[in-house]
């Protein structure tokens, strides 16, 4: 896939004039910080003072050779908690696609400049796939079902080259942590990280979430999984080890009390 095509610079001489006149210029350079939050209850906390807003622009200015500028690729997708399919999110993936067989996304709960960071995801080749001990491979899953459905889509690039790279993730398999339960404590990152996992079979995502999202994207979602029929008829057939809630046993994080080791 062209990774030129995935994404605009912005880190270039246009975003520093913005953003240098956003602060200096109109005096609203508060403005990204009063927004209200983009869904859910408002995150706590001051606005940014100015010498927090300085900082940030130098930083952009002299430290922008970083794993975020790596960053070419934006997915929008669904994802369940592991043990328990009913509690559904939206999934804003930004992706680097760091060799042939790897790639390495954050997951937001929207793609706004204030969106929160809810997580992460881990996607391997089908051939990394089935290099994975026994025992790792239930905690991924498969992409087949998302990127064939339409489930997955990549939001404003043409449709040739979101084909080709949809494509490249058919045979795919995701690991994902979610950091932030967005659907109980939308106000800040309460609790510990939950395994997640993808759909594998259409009537399992509900419909007006589905619905919200092609809304909100300009998008429909039958349409692209028509557009999507040659990949469908393609496709290799998960791996069965994978998707480890199939058998109605599902793995997740639980908090336990233990002793420290090695005190200092």
């Amino acid at each position: 896939m062209s990774h030129h095509l995935m994404r605009p610079n912005r880190r270039g001489f246009v975003g520093l004039v913005g953003s240098t006149a956003a602060v200096l210029g109109c005096g609203c350079g508060r403005a990204l910080a009063q927004q209200p939050a983009e869904q859910g209850d408002p995150i706590p906390g001051a606005d940014k003072s100015t010498k927090s807003r300085m900082l940030g622009m130098g930083a952009d200015l002299l430290q922008n050779d970083s794993p975020i500028g790596a960053i070419n690729m934006y997915l929008n997708g669904f994802h369940f908690y592991a043990d328990d399919m009913g509690r559904q999110i939206e999934a804003h993936h930004y992706c680097t696609h760091v060799n042939e067989d790897f790639f390495q996304c954050v997951i937001y709960d929207g793609n706004k400049a204030n969106s929160r960071l809810i997580g992460i995801e881990y996607i391997v080749s089908e051939r990394i796939f089935k290099t994975l001990p026994e025992e790792e491979k239930p905690l991924w899953h498969s992409h087949r079902h998302e990127t064939t459905s339409g489930e997955l889509v990549m939001p404003g690039i043409p449709e040739a080259i979101e084909h080709t790279a949809i494509a490249s993730l058919v045979s795919t398999y995701g690991k994902t942590w979610h950091t932030w339960q967005i659907d109980q404590n939308s106000a800040l990152p309460i609790g510990i990280p939950q395994l997640m996992m993808g759909f594998t079979a259409d009537g399992q995502l509900k419909p007006e979430a589905l619905q919200s999202r092609d809304r909100e994207l300009g998008i429909t979602t039958a349409d692209v999984k028509k557009a999507r029929m040659d990949l469908a008829q393609s496709a290799p057939v998960p791996d069965p080890a994978a998707d480890g809630w199939k058998d109605g046993q599902s793995h997740q994080l639980v908090l336990n009390e233990m002793p420290l080791k090695n005190k200092r």
